[in-house]
């Protein structure tokens, strides 16, 4: 039996290495690249990992991942019949005795020293390769490396084990709060006094107040001053500013101060008062400053937490528990629809987004358990929304990954593709910073609505998902001499409503605390009370969307000069998700970022059928056309522009190695839409013989308004996105050849395309616009099952939590943690979702 079990074994060697060698002499095996990544850590249809229990199965050809469970469907795709199975087990690091058991964090980052602990500071780990031949999938007993492999295929192997996978060249591995040096800290001014500050801390103290502790000097005339008070009532007094608004106001500008209780060798918190900074700082000579005022760095010790140490204990504070729900024994939940999603450093937005858009019905008909998105996929399967997108929503509405892990009981997947792709080519999505939840919803939705019209034969049809949360408003505007109107339509898929503090309904209350505050403040006292917050109706939120405001400087058609006019606003179509942003962040009068701290009960149902629009009513008459106005406007306007190739295009071509006329005629060629359009372009015409060849004389470049100036290029590119030849150039018409904007007028104008191109080629004759049938419409009762709250003094730093209901239970999702929600943060929220009854 051993001797055929060895027979056995080299038959199907020779029948592998015959597979090998025919792959690899008709070239379907890959030459990878330097610069090219291999899909090694995940599948690309699915979230199966090297962890998981069959592991990752590598296309030899085209280096994406399948899990065992796609791998087949790939082979038939592809033809691909040589994959590298990738497979990982890992254990938890032992625990030295004596270790510090201590896992607080100490810096606001994620996976560096001091920060939140990623996974792979937990475990030691082991990843073997082996050569699997389709269809015999489940053999991986040919461990690499394997002697007498074709050496194409040999090469591809060990790059396929040596590089990094797509986690860790698309995403960043550790993320922390990043501090700017100050710009006064070059030639930071400081006086020569003779003050010498002690090194005893003992002896520190508040020059105004006398108080000990939270002090900060000043690193231009050594004053020593108290911090600003917290939100939580703890802190300082303030002193320390002050002083610099005096100082200010001798003409003085000592804007860095130092947290005394923070300096050691490794550093000290800075901070710049400076309004256009007002932030904590880096200041690159700290220790010569400091040494100015007696201090050597060297020789201190740190006695006092650092304001990022503070932040994240205030993050513990009455805002992130309520939210959280951190006062309450919240018990796990995992199973279908509950399943986590890992924060990837500041992905908490996407994370909170998501939990509330797989419960659209519409999202889970277009994109959950579609096979055949899968079957359509194209070459790169991860450049793809609909496959991204289904391979989402299938994991996160189905149980393929909802039961409990081994090591916790947090059941998430990890969404990086999706991360990747939504925010590829933006300038905020694409970066690791945090990002505005409300503002993600918007893009995510555009992004879906351009790629399923892009692939309308792989998706199922109907309207746009998007179209579930779009509406009308409807804006009426009244002469107030004239008595005339004009009614006007937007659309929109945000209802935005403001918070009007004024009608809080426990004014009084807030009042007396306030009162209650400065007196504790004048007599030093250290008591902290809870602090008293306006608590504002969701009705009066509402009233200030309907309520009438006044236009001045209003143009009436009807007496031909300014006069005065009044403006409401109503719904004039109601969608079957509404989605509600409370505006609790603005920016304030010196221009930074801030936070209304005001609870809005939102209730679980609500009706807008008083804010419905109406039209035009019986005995109403419209504003005039300005004919007048129109014919003056269009005497007036100027003599068409140039088109001249962007420099910053140019110079960025130039810099990847372009010629500078090359460069050149790339900008012109796409209108300069951007760098990325204009490199495309280059590599389809760096072959051209005229490529390098001076740009003609400017009197032969194409006007920005000619309409013969529609580049086939940008149609091209146009077309690939769904659109038809007529749309793309009537875009390009519209937008005087900009290739950017062209797209954003088709998408604009996508409910009523087939008009707006009538119009740009002047026949508008017998085209009409069904709003109806692009926009749903409905009664105006809704119920709450979604909210997306939001901790942190603004949208650009601090964390979001979801709170949503499944099947009459409220659930939270915080990141990966999921667990029934004893009381949903109602009178906290950010964005609530709601559906119609």
């Amino acid at each position: 039996s051993l001797a055929r079990a060895r027979a056995m074994s080299a038959r199907v060697d020779d029948d592998a290495l015959a597979v090998c060698v025919r792959a690899a002499e008709r070239g379907r095996i890959a030459r990878v690249r330097d610069d090219q990544t291999v899909f090694k850590d995940e599948c690309a249809f699915s979230f199966d990992s090297p962890l998981s229990a069959h592991g990752v199965y590598v296309n030899a050809e085209t280096l994406f991942g399948y899990s065992r469970k796609y791998v087949a469907l790939d082979a038939a795709r592809t033809g691909c019949e040589v994959y590298v199975r990738v497979k990982t087990t890992r254990t938890l690091k032992p625990t030295s005795e004596g270790e510090a058991k201590d896992e607080t964090p100490t810096t606001l980052g994620f996976g560096v020293d001091g920060g939140f602990a990623s996974e792979s500071d937990k475990y030691d780990v082991d990843t073997t390769y082996a050569l699997v031949i389709a269809p015999d999938f489940d053999d991986v007993s040919r461990a690499l490396p394997l002697e007498g492999l074709p050496e194409t295929l040999r090469e591809a192997c060990e790059k396929i084990a040596q590089k990094q996978g797509f986690h860790d060249t698309e995403e960043t591995k550790s993320w922390q709060e990043i501090r700017e040096v100050s710009k006064y800290a070059l030639e930071l001014a400081q006086e020569d006094n003779g003050k010498k500050i002690p090194s005893d801390p003992s002896k520190w103290r508040c020059e105004e107040t006398g108080e000990s502790g939270n002090l900060w000097v000043n690193l231009s005339d050594g004053h020593i001053g108290s911090g600003r008070r917290h939100f939580d009532g703890s802190g300082g007094n303030g002193s320390a500013l002050r002083h610099y608004e005096a100082m200010k106001a001798q003409g003085k500008h000592y804007p860095l101060v130092v947290k005394l209780g923070t300096i050691s060798a490794n550093g000290a918190d800075v901070y710049s008062y400076s309004p256009d900074e007002d932030d904590m700082v880096e200041d690159p000579y700290l220790a010569v400053h400091l040494r100015h005022w007696g201090i050597n760095m060297l020789s201190m010790e740190k006695t006092e937490k650092s304001m990022a140490e503070l932040q994240i204990e205030l993050n513990k504070g009455f805002e992130f528990d309520k939210i959280t729900e951190a006062g309450s024994q919240l018990e796990s939940a995992y199973g279908p629809r509950l399943v986590g999603l890992k924060n990837m450093g500041n992905t908490c937005y996407l994370n909170s987004v998501m939990q509330v858009l797989k419960q659209v019905p519409a999202v889970c008909d277009r994109y959950f358990d579609k096979y055949e998105i899968f079957q359509s996929a194209p070459e790169d399967p991860v450049t793809d929304f609909p496959t991204q997108m289904s391979k989402l929503v299938n994991a996160l509405v189905s149980d393929e990954y909802a039961s409990p892990e081994a090591e916790n009981a947090a059941v998430a997947v990890c969404p990086r593709m999706f991360k990747q792709l939504v925010g590829k080519g933006h300038p905020e999505f694409s970066t690791g910073r945090q990002q505005d939840a409300v503002e993600y919803f918007q893009h995510l939705l555009d992004v879906m609505t351009r790629a399923e019209r892009a692939a309308s034969s792989r998706v199922s049809a109907g309207p746009p998902t998007a179209a579930q949360f779009t509406f009308e408003i409807e804006d009426k505007l009244t002469c107030v001499e004239s008595g005339n109107v004009r009614y006007s339509t937007r659309k929109d898929n945000i209802l935005s409503l403001g918070i009007p503090l004024d009608k809080a309904t426990n004014k009084a209350s807030v009042a007396a605390f306030k009162e209650r505050e400065l007196k504790r403040q004048k007599k030093e006292e250290e008591d902290v009370e809870e602090i008293v917050r306006p608590e504002v109706p969701f009705s009066a939120c509402l009233e200030v969307f309907g309520s009438t405001e006044t236009v001045e400087d209003f143009y009436s058609t009807a007496l031909k000069r300014k006069s005065i006019a009044s403006k409401v606003a109503r719904m004039k179509t109601m969608p079957n998700f509404l989605a509600v942003q409370l505006r609790r962040y603005y920016v304030g009068d010196d221009w930074t970022p801030k936070k209304l701290d005001v609870l809005v009960d939102v209730p679980k149902t609500i009706s807008l059928e008083h804010l419905r629009a109406r039209g035009l009513q019986h005995g109403e008459v419209e504003l005039p056309e300005d004919q007048d106005g129109a014919a003056m406007e269009t005497s007036s306007t100027p003599a068409p522009a140039r088109v001249e190739p962007d420099m910053a295009i140019v110079s960025a071509l130039m810099s990847m190695g372009f010629s500078e006329n090359g460069s050149k005629r790339a900008a012109l060629a796409t209108n300069n839409a951007s760098t990325e359009v204009s490199m495309e372009w280059v590599f389809a015409h760096m072959e051209d013989a005229d490529f390098n060849e001076p740009l003609p004389d400017p009197s032969e470049l194409p006007s920005v308004s000619a309409p013969s100036a529609v580049n086939p290029e940008s149609v091209m590119m146009l077309t690939s996105m769904g659109f038809g030849e007529d749309a793309a150039e009537a875009a390009l018409k519209a937008c005087a050849g900009n290739l950017e904007r062209a797209a954003d007028w088709l998408f604009s104008h996508a409910d009523d395309l087939q008009s707006a191109i009538a119009q740009v080629n002047g026949a508008t004759n017998d085209v009409g616009t069904d709003v109806d049938s692009t926009t749903l419409d409905g009664a105006g009762e809704y119920e709450l099952f979604g909210i997306i709250s939001h901790m942190g003094g603004n949208t650009n730093c601090g964390h979001y939590v979801a709170h949503v209901e499944i099947d009459g239970k409220w659930y939270i999702f915080n990141d990966r943690k999921v667990a029934l929600s004893r009381q949903p943060p109602t009178d906290l929220g950010y964005l609530y979702v709601f559906r119609r009854r």
